[in-house]
């Protein structure tokens, strides 16, 4: 999964920059959570800001006390990343976004052995969670563009490999792929989807995986 870490690393760079949409800034703050050892790149690129900025001569302020003001009456910053919420195996960034717990989440079936609660949807993202059964596979497809998946519970594997809990898919246009969940426990995800995907592979497969045989 070398290919797939070195664009989760490049995504935690535009997470710690500031300029990720919110929904890839959640799935990534959900990761980091779940994930400490991911915490490490975060410090080094956050270091690496800190001295650059110092690095830049400083430039004086115009409307210095109208700055201030506003900096002053701006929103306190996050408290420190939680661990996961025991009851809903949410991250607390997640938490936050979704706005309920597991045990509340309203399912609603998508194919047999797969449930899907849509979060957020608009032209530009589509964001939500995925429950699918053990062993399932989910049908092949490609995609036309970013899809961002980090596995809450459970795992799934494709031909790039495993990923388990807490772990990131990166999917794009030169993906094409059929996840199957682990068969020892339900696979729960987390999705963002920034483009459509379209059904591949063969007719016979497909109509298998759809009907979940």
């Amino acid at each position: 999964m070398l290919q797939n870490l070195e664009r989760l690393d490049l995504l935690i760079a535009h997470y710690v920059s500031g300029s990720l949409p919110e929904p890839a800034h959640v799935l990534v703050g959900s990761h980091l959570e779940m994930q400490p050892s991911a915490e490490k790149l975060v410090g080094v690129l956050e270091r690496y800001a800190g001295d650059a900025l110092q690095a830049i001569p400083p430039v004086p302020l115009s409307d210095r006390e109208r700055l201030l003001a506003e900096i002053f009456a701006s929103a306190p910053p996050p408290e420190p990343r939680a661990r996961i919420f025991e009851k809903s195996r949410f991250p607390a960034s997640l938490r936050a976004y979704v706005g309920t717990d597991l045990a509340d989440i309203g399912w609603k079936m998508k194919l047999p052995g797969l449930r899907h609660h849509v979060i957020e949807k608009s032209e530009d993202v589509e964001t939500s969670l995925l429950w699918v059964r053990p062993g399932r596979a989910l049908p092949q497809h490609s995609h036309h563009g970013l899809e961002l998946t980090l596995v809450l519970g459970g795992e799934f594997h494709d031909h790039r490999g495993n990923f388990g809990e807490g772990d990131v898919s990166v999917a794009d246009e030169m993906l094409d792929h059929r996840p199957i969940a682990g068969k020892r426990e339900p696979c729960l995800c987390f999705c963002v989807l920034f483009a459509p995907i379209a059904l591949s592979g063969s007719t016979l497969r497909l109509l298998g995986d759809i009907i979940g045989l």
